[in-house]
């Protein structure tokens, strides 16, 4: 049977910021901090697996799902403030973090941010946003940032934009980030805050335990595992065969698992 999922707003500096929660809230609380431009809903189907042994909590970041934006620019440091703030409305003393894509990266800053309240990072398909990939990005042309047409058309170029990236026999998945990338007033706003971080200046200050999920699939983020291996010696590797850039929703299960067996290892 099936755990129910909670949803919520709750009101912080930036304006109401909405999350969901599955399990038991005396149980040690999870955080999950979804890829750019999804939202909570990439943890939909994980958030019931998670709760049969934790406090599962998806967040929607600042400006997206149904989260506000707050005033200024975005970037990770923004981002990781509004999760903070979030983990201190809720009265979360400590939390392990489960970060996917951008969320990976939102999670390493609030780890360095505030060390005495993440228990555990688990990065998922997390870039190292060093200078060469920043110089990188700064290469490459918009990811979602697709002009509207009169006609419709920029729904397709959107959906083509992501379509190689996903499996193709699960247009479900592309459906789902098509709604979230609609639902956003600029679903590029968290690919700009990734491609401006030094991650460099800040994963020195990371003491917490960590386990990088690599999807094998996903051709723009399995190889930045290696890179964090080089940098986090002692972290745990976890790879997941045939994950996609839509790890989550794609393959909740195996996801999951992943997150269950790391966080149940430190807890033995």
């Amino acid at each position: 049977m099936s755990l129910a999922i909670r949803r919520a707003f709750t009101d912080l500096p930036v304006g109401q910021v909405h999350h969901a929660a599955c399990g038991d809230p005396s149980a040690p609380a999870v955080l999950l901090l979804h890829q750019s431009p999804r939202s909570w809903r990439e943890y939909a189907a994980v958030l019931p697996r998670l709760g049969r042994h934790w406090h599962a909590i998806a967040m929607d970041t600042a400006g997206f799902g149904d989260s506000a934006a707050g005033a200024g620019p975005a970037s990770i440091e923004q981002y990781a403030r509004v999760a903070l703030a979030l983990v201190d409305a809720l009265q979360l003393p400590r939390v392990h973090v489960v970060g996917h894509h951008t969320g990976g990266v939102v999670a390493v800053e609030l780890a360095a941010l505030a060390p005495a309240r993440v228990a555990s990072l688990v990065l998922s398909s997390t870039p190292f946003t060093d200078a060469a990939f920043r110089q990188a990005r700064a290469e490459r042309p918009p990811i979602d940032e697709v002009p509207p047409s009169t006609d419709g058309s920029h729904l397709m170029a959107l959906w083509e934009r992501r379509q190689g990236f996903y499996p193709p026999d699960r247009p479900e998945l592309l459906e789902a980030f098509v709604r979230d990338a609609l639902a956003v007033a600029d679903p590029e706003a968290g690919h700009r805050a990734v491609a401006a971080y030094r991650m460099e200046d800040r994963i020195g200050l990371l003491t917490q335990p960590v386990c990088i999920l690599r999807a094998t699939a996903d051709t723009f983020a399995a190889p930045h595992a290696q890179e964090w291996m080089h940098h986090l010696p002692t972290a745990t590797l976890v790879e997941i065969e045939g994950g996609m850039v839509p790890l989550p929703d794609q393959m909740p299960e195996a996801f999951a698992a992943a997150v269950h067996g790391f966080l149940s290892r430190l807890a033995a």
